[in-house]
């Protein structure tokens, strides 16, 4: 991947980031991010964003998904 493309994605994360509002994802998102790179990063997670993360799991076995291409498009839409 290029360095402009990285550029890209970062500055597009960024922006999604800046929408937020859902307080649960934020919690997540920050937990990825306070992450120690030697230690286990699931063993600091508090146990809502552990349920959040294996919810979202289930919700994949059993094909509740929406293609990436929906949800950027529904994510446009409401903004």
């Amino acid at each position: 991947m290029s360095t402009s493309e990285l550029n890209r994605i970062k500055l597009n994360l960024i922006g999604w980031i800046n929408q937020l509002s859902d307080e649960s994802l934020i919690s997540v998102l920050e937990g990825i991010r306070t992450s120690r790179s030697n230690r286990d990063w699931w063993e600091e997670l508090t146990n809502d964003q552990k349920e959040i993360i294996l919810k979202g799991f289930g919700d994949a076995e059993e094909g509740k998904l929406h293609k990436s291409k929906e949800f950027w498009k529904r994510l446009k839409d409401a903004g």
